[in-house]
């Protein structure tokens, strides 16, 4: 047996049971893989897929045992080729972050900036997405980390730690007459139509939760996964605005006022995930200190190996 035949087989799982698709993945003939996991299985002895015909349709029994096994290994294979180019390229590489247009457009580029001067070498690559797809880039090892709000945190085979807190604003016109209000209540928000995140991103639960506490059903006429398409409809005078207070920039929102709204809609949490048992590049571990100040390299190893961990955002 040999590394080739278990990628296929774990290629073939990711890609449910296409053969087609995994042989493109892999960059290799579709003849191939299907050969190279008939001998795996011979070689073992059992049947990892159950067919029907000539195509595969799902995992046996034994099959499911094996794939665990299989993913154990490459994980480590991965591991060994991550320590030796550590040690032999200390300062260069690629670090692929997986995240959210709210957390690429406003939380990293300050970040990013630092780690650039102090790793100039080292290719950065930002591949944004929902929670899921981040979630599903960093499981299938295409992103060293995830960086998001929702979605990351209890995923299976993923460690999450808390980065930075932040609080939603009611973004409004200069001229808006809840500029007027001392105490703005949620009663006040629904008198106005909102426009505010998709049900996925940026704390949107939390906004829900709060109006369906208080019997409310407000009116929401634009949902947007990007806080500046947010703030554009209300410059142009579609509604209020409820976004991220991280996303609000005084130099660039001039036509904009902000309203707190902690005390409507509570703490958010942005988190930040990487793979459990992952191997950490030296360089890795300064974005994420960079990110977040107290996530110190000697307490993402103790979080990694299981240990309670105590420390302040």
């Amino acid at each position: 047996m040999n590394l080739h035949q278990f990628r296929f087989v774990r290629e073939a799982v990711r890609q449910n049971f296409n053969l087609t698709e995994a042989a493109k993945t892999l960059f290799t003939s579709q003849p191939g893989v299907s050969k190279a996991i008939l001998e795996l299985e011979d070689e073992l002895g059992v049947d990892i897929f159950r067919r029907h015909g000539k195509r595969i349709r799902s995992l046996t029994e034994p099959g499911k045992r094996i794939l665990a096994s299989i993913e154990k290994i490459l994980i480590e294979v991965e591991t060994l080729k991550r320590v030796g180019k550590d040690f032999s390229a200390q300062d260069q590489g690629n670090l692929v972050i997986a995240t959210t247009h709210t957390q690429a457009r406003y939380a990293l580029p300050k970040v990013l900036s630092e780690f650039t001067k102090r790793f100039p070498k080292v290719r950065v690559s930002i591949q944004q997405g929902n929670p899921q797809q981040i979630v599903d880039l960093l499981i299938h090892d295409r992103a060293d980390l995830a960086i998001a709000t929702e979605g990351i945190a209890g995923a299976e085979g993923v460690l999450s730690l808390p980065g930075y807190q932040w609080q939603h604003v009611i973004a409004v016109p200069n001229d808006h007459p809840l500029l007027q209000k001392k105490n703005i209540a949620l009663e006040d928000l629904v008198e106005y139509p909102i426009i505010t995140y998709d049900p996925a991103f940026a704390g949107r639960a939390k906004i829900d939760r709060a109006f369906s506490s208080k019997q409310l059903n407000p009116d929401v006429v634009l949902e947007a996964i990007d806080a500046d398409v947010i703030k554009t409809y209300v410059e142009a005078g579609m509604g209020i605005g409820i976004v991220a207070g991280v996303a609000f920039d005084p130099e660039r929102d001039r036509n904009l006022k902000v309203i707190p709204a902690g005390h409507l809609f509570g703490n958010n949490i942005t988190k930040i995930a990487i793979k459990q048992n992952a191997y950490l590049r030296s360089y890795v571990y300064t974005f994420i200190e960079l990110f977040s100040p107290t996530l110190t390299r000697k307490l993402v190893d103790q979080a990694m190996s299981g240990e309670t961990v105590d420390y302040q955002i």
